[in-house]
């Protein structure tokens, strides 16, 4: 079962990001501040949970929270201050535009920066032990998704609908084929070297 509440205080935030491994489009993270009488036994880690069950759970959060967002850092930013700062950044973001401003926050992961003197804790594998950081996972993943299959119909080649710019065997066969676009990140590593061996 996940806890509602680590803190104590009523209006603490879970926090938690989609995409953080991809090798094209945006990291995506999410904030919730849940009602302290909030229940939901389907609700887990996004990783965990079918499309399916993401897709009704979406809207049984967004009615019962009491507040959420979620924010998209892009690529170039991505390449600008890298991947775990991109992170944290749309962490913020999406903190930023809760109302009420939370007392608290939680963290899904080991790394976190201060925001606004408002106390976190960072948690490891927070979106499988609280309530309000899986409901953030689940957001932040459906709405990167929805992106993801957007740009998919600017560049198909690279099917970003089904593999949401996850370094799969064929999104990399697709780089190898037909380059990297806007939506790359360029300071990953794009596809594996190539082992050369010298006899």
């Amino acid at each position: 079962m996940l806890k509602l509440n680590y803190s104590g205080l009523e209006l603490e935030c879970g926090t938690d990001e989609a995409g953080r491994g991809c090798l094209a489009g945006p990291v995506t993270a999410a904030a919730v501040i849940l009602p302290t009488h909030f229940k939901n036994l389907l609700l887990n880690d996004s990783k965990q949970l079918s499309k399916k069950k993401r897709d009704a759970l979406l809207p049984i959060i967004e009615a019962e929270a009491l507040c959420f967002s979620y924010a998209h850092v892009y690529q170039e930013k991505i390449d600008e201050i890298n991947i775990l700062n991109a992170s944290i950044l749309a962490m913020q973001q999406s903190i930023g535009n809760l109302k009420p401003t939370p007392l608290f926050i939680i963290v899904d992961g080991n790394r976190f920066k201060p925001y606004k003197n408002i106390p976190h804790e960072t948690i490891v594998k927070g979106d499988s032990k609280f309530l309000s950081i899986a409901a953030a996972s689940v957001i932040a993943k459906t709405y990167r998704d929805a992106y993801m299959n957007t740009i998919d119909k600017e560049f198909p080649m690279y099917n970003w609908k089904q593999n949401k710019g996850y370094p799969t065997k064929e999104h990399r066969a697709a780089i190898r084929k037909y380059g990297v676009t806007k939506y790359h990140r360029k300071s990953f590593k794009l596809l594996p070297d190539q082992i050369k061996l010298e006899i």
